[in-house]
């Protein structure tokens, strides 16, 4: 099959409550099952172990849901985008809901190096103050630097959170607790999490959840 008959698609998705604990390498293969149960001519990778041709724009965290994940698949053939959403709508697991389906160029770059910015909803369990709570975020966006360490693989690494955080707001809050919305960088010269900005904000000691709401590219 030549190039000029392939077809790069990019499928934005929900992920929902039922499936917040399975792992990114899990969830690549429920999408994997979901498509070949579909019948989607899907393009595979050369030598003794061909994979099919899909790439996320970001590993989704152990514990998070999300209403607007991103993957492309590559095809052998032309698919109408609708004619996939159909075959999918039967196919996939629950918890797993398509938002949208769209073709987009071969030659754009890999679809994880495009992503610039991840924004999120974070509900916390925290009935302390509302004027507390927004004099504890109207300091971190004031603050010039945030030197903070991270562990990876048993090594500690120094970084500077502020220019990680592009945003950070309270949305609303109850009796049960309050509603943050932040994006953060992603990609090129750090990534940030949510859980991040929570320890800075001396909330990450109490019970929260995080959904994912937006993938910038």
């Amino acid at each position: 099959m030549t190039q000029m008959n392939r077809q790069r698609l990019r499928i934005t998705f929900a992920k929902g409550e039922t499936l917040k604990y399975i792992s990114h390498l899990d969830l690549a293969r429920a999408w994997e099952r979901a498509l070949r149960r579909a019948g989607v001519p899907l393009a595979y990778s050369q030598g003794f172990n061909p994979r099919p041709k899909m790439a996320f724009a970001a590993a989704l965290p152990v514990g998070y849901t999300a209403t607007a994940e991103m993957v492309d698949i590559l095809l052998e053939k032309p698919l109408v985008p609708l004619e996939l959403a159909h075959r999918l709508a039967v196919a996939l697991p629950p918890g797993l809901q398509v938002v949208s389906i769209k073709e987009v160029d071969l030659g754009l770059p890999a679809l994880q190096s495009q992503v610039r910015a991840a924004e999120y909803r974070v509900s916390v369990a925290w009935t302390g103050d509302r004027a507390d709570l927004e004099a504890r975020i109207a300091a971190l966006l004031a603050s010039p630097t945030l030197p903070r360490e991270r562990v990876r693989k048993g090594r500690r690494r120094a970084y500077d959170l502020r220019p990680l955080v592009e945003d950070l707001k309270l949305e609303d809050g109850d009796a049960a607790g309050y509603r943050l919305w932040m994006r953060l960088h992603h990609g090129a010269g750090g990534t940030a999490r949510p859980e991040d900005v929570l320890d800075t904000l001396g909330l990450v000691d109490v019970p929260f959840s995080v959904e994912r709401t937006g993938l910038r590219v």
